[in-house]
């Protein structure tokens, strides 16, 4: 559950400040220091990201007078997170530079260095963005755990509509799991007595409602299209820091992906396979599934667990497998609990095999 205790304390983790517009990364340095006296900074990246993006934002802090010092994020593990809290001493603050790897990578170092973060985000892959979950494997579960929220979100819209469409893509798939994600936590509310907040579950629902309504524009991935898809990430990811947990954000949807990861490692991005589970989720809850797949197909995005390479068997094991996954987190599939043959007979009838 959330940081809701028997004495209805609340915390909310949010970012203190949140800037998007166009070549941002140019001038992170002055953007930085709107926050304080930084003299030196961490940066966590990707290699890729790197050569293309680090001459800008180098000169850019390096213009601001504060000293940058780069590590490569090689795998999304806790191990990884940890070498890098590790090396933070004498560094103001931390800086994910990149996609989902370093973003959470940083996060997480930051949070247990307890140095400041920064999320710079060079694609709109998953609302990871600005919210406090951080998604690294070597936890306990395969799902995020709350960490704390970015100090700062710096996004350059113009880095981001160049980037490859499926990461896009993929954003836009996880932003219609709050569809899904929110009606989990109301039955969760409902039938278990879980704490539900109203504000939160309404602003996850109006990020996915938001992009369903702009989806052409985000397929053809023009500027303005990239910008309500990743200002929508970044009010998914606020909602979750309202609601004290990735509650509005994750639900039976993101159990069905965990599952896969468990069964078929390393197939599809992440949103590509919620995107998918959603279609799933919402026939289960009596939504207009119908709805969901059309808005996947007009964006590019699969529709199909095939397309990911992942096969009719492993995709009926995971909708079997998700409520294990985490059983404490009541949903519709914990509810239902459907056998082998009920997912098989639901995916066909889908045609998300």
């Amino acid at each position: 559950m959330g940081s809701v205790g028997d004495a209805g304390r609340h915390l909310m983790r949010l970012p203190e400040r949140v800037i998007v517009g166009e070549e941002l990364l140019g001038r992170m340095g002055e953007e930085i220091r709107e926050l304080g006296d930084i003299r030196r900074a961490l940066v966590v990246t990707g290699q890729n990201v790197w050569r293309i993006f680090g001459g800008s934002v180098e000169r850019s802090l390096e213009g601001s007078g504060i000293k940058p010092t780069v590590t490569f994020a090689n795998a999304a593990t806790k191990e990884e997170a940890l070498r890098i809290a590790g090396a933070r001493g004498g560094f103001d603050l931390i800086i994910g530079l990149g996609g989902g790897r370093p973003i959470d990578v940083a996060k997480y170092a930051a949070h247990v260095s307890g140095a400041w973060f920064i999320s710079a985000p060079t694609s709109a892959a998953h609302d990871g963005i600005a919210s406090p979950m951080a998604s690294l494997k070597g936890s306990d579960a395969p799902y995020s755990e709350m960490t704390s929220p970015p100090r700062a979100v710096i996004a350059d819209i113009s880095a981001i509509a160049s980037s490859p469409p499926n990461l896009s893509r993929s954003g836009f798939g996880d932003l219609l799991a709050k569809i899904t994600a929110t009606r989990d936590w109301k039955l969760a509310n409902l039938e278990r007595g879980e704490y539900y907040g109203e504000y939160a579950a309404h602003l996850a629902l109006l990020s996915a409602r938001v992009v369903i309504n702009n989806r052409k524009r985000i397929g053809r991935m023009s500027e303005d299209g990239v910008r309500v898809l990743v200002e929508a990430l970044i009010s998914a990811g606020v909602a979750a820091g309202i609601a004290g947990s990735s509650r509005p954000c994750s639900g039976s949807e993101h159990l069905i992906s965990h599952a896969l990861d468990l069964i078929s490692p390393g197939k599809g991005l992440h949103g590509e396979k919620v995107g998918i589970a959603t279609i799933v989720a919402a026939k289960l809850h009596g939504l207009n599934w119908m709805r969901i797949r059309k808005a996947l197909e007009d964006v590019g995005a699969p529709t199909t667990f095939h397309e990911l390479g992942i096969s009719r068997d492993q995709a009926c094991r995971a909708i079997v497998m998700a409520p294990s996954v985490r059983p404490d987190r009541y949903t519709i599939i914990h509810k239902l609990r459907p056998d082998y043959d009920q997912a098989c007979s639901l995916v066909d009838e889908l045609e998300v095999a």
